[in-house]
């Protein structure tokens, strides 16, 4: 292999290295603490909202480096609708679907602006951001609201048995858990073997099989092993299946999808995309509306998990979902990104987190740690660009 081949394979997988290596880091740190079945099972959990709110911050940050400042403040305003609903006896279904709604019109509402009347993202959703951490503390009237409901605690990841059953009952290990992660394999390298061989059919050229071929089996690999420590634990937690649903849904979106096309196109050249007759207002909107939608699920997952809702709560999570995404290879200048990168940026910043959570770091370090490994990759981002040019 030449050593520009080895060069370009290192800059696509550098944020999966270092993941890789921060874990290593870590598991020695922590005396193997890290990488203990409750802790993989906690860190998958604690971070569901940096998932699934730095899914829809990609969407954004794709039309060109846009962001939206808003969605810690509108966590905290459509958990305290939710909360209040199901305090006052309201159906648990009922009250996800206002939730959802409340997020997309929201969305619709900050798209509205950003799109049409062309107000900078930036102001719009700072604007967005006063405006709804305002009317949660309204909504909630300044106090904590508990929630109640086992069924919505469950199904969201909040109550003690928010994990899927083990409908096999395995002795000591989840077999449910495990039948899970082999199925999903076999669903991998299905799909994988399909692409290839269509991609062969229509006389594309295929990625060297080699490579392909030590893809699969370390994906296949890390698949595997963390099913099998979830189900040494208790099993699937339900919030990870949402986390799952989101990550699906929206990475065929982005690849597959007309309109994911066009964010692409719009983050590369938002003049040259208007001129080629796509209409770059309903792409904006479109983002945007998306966003508030995901808010509104990473709302349900943030009640859901604490068992409350507070005006307070949200608070820095934009800044967790904007850095996810640029962590994962997302380019500030939009027009670059993908969900799995984002998925990968998550992960390194919730290892990041619980790594030095269990070494005892003080919290104030914590953040400069973070910020430090965000300027990092924004860097390694802007100088990949000068070396291009």
């Amino acid at each position: 292999m030449s050593s520009a081949k080895v060069t370009e394979a290192l800059k696509k997988y550098a944020m999966v290295i270092a993941l890789i290596a921060v874990m290593i880091f870590f598991q020695f740190s922590t005396g193997g603490k890290i990488l203990l079945p409750q802790n993989i099972n906690n860190l998958l959990s604690q971070n569901a909202y940096v998932f699934v709110l730095g899914t829809g911050m990609l969407l954004c940050i794709l039309t060109g480096g846009n962001i939206d400042l808003s969605v810690g403040s509108v966590i905290a305003f459509v958990g305290g609708i939710g909360a209040v609903m199901m305090s006052k006896g309201i159906n648990c279904w009922i009250t996800v679907v206002v939730m959802l709604l409340a997020g997309a019109l929201v969305g619709a509402f900050q798209g509205f602006w950003i799109a049409f009347v062309k107000v900078p993202p930036f102001i719009a959703t700072l604007a967005g951001m006063y405006a709804f951490r305002g009317l949660a503390n309204v909504v909630l009237q300044g106090y904590a609201v508990a929630v109640n409901d086992v069924t919505f605690l469950n199904v969201f990841g909040g109550g003690a048995d928010c994990y899927v059953p083990d409908f096999l009952g395995g002795s000591g290990l989840n077999m449910t858990c495990m039948l899970a992660g082999v199925l999903i394999v076999l669903i991998y390298v299905g799909m994988t073997l399909k692409n290839r061989i269509e991609s062969k059919t229509k006389g594309y050229e295929n990625a060297p099989l080699f490579g392909e071929l030590a893809k699969l089996i370390i994906i296949s690999a890390v698949v595997l092993w963390v099913t099998y420590k979830l189900a040494s634990h208790k099993g699937i937690p339900s919030a990870l299946i949402w986390i799952g649903a989101v990550i699906l849904i929206y990475a065929y979106i982005t690849k597959k999808t007309t309109m994911g096309r066009y964010l692409y196109a719009v983050g590369g050249n938002e003049k040259a995309t208007a001129l080629s007759g796509i209409n770059t207002k309903n792409v904006f909107f479109f983002a945007y509306v998306n966003m508030g939608l995901l808010t509104g699920l990473a709302a349900i997952l943030t009640i859901a998990r604490a068992a409350s809702a507070q005006p307070t709560y949200g608070q820095g999570y934009e800044m967790d979902a904007i850095a996810a995404c640029f962590i994962g290879g997302a380019s500030a200048y939009g027009g670059i990104g993908n969900v799995t990168g984002t998925i990968i940026g998550a992960l390194l910043m919730g290892v990041i987190n619980q790594g030095m959570s269990i070494m005892g770091v003080d919290a104030n370090l914590q953040k400069v740690v973070k910020g430090l490994v965000l300027l990092i990759a924004v860097l390694f981002d802007v100088l990949s660009k000068k070396d291009k040019k």
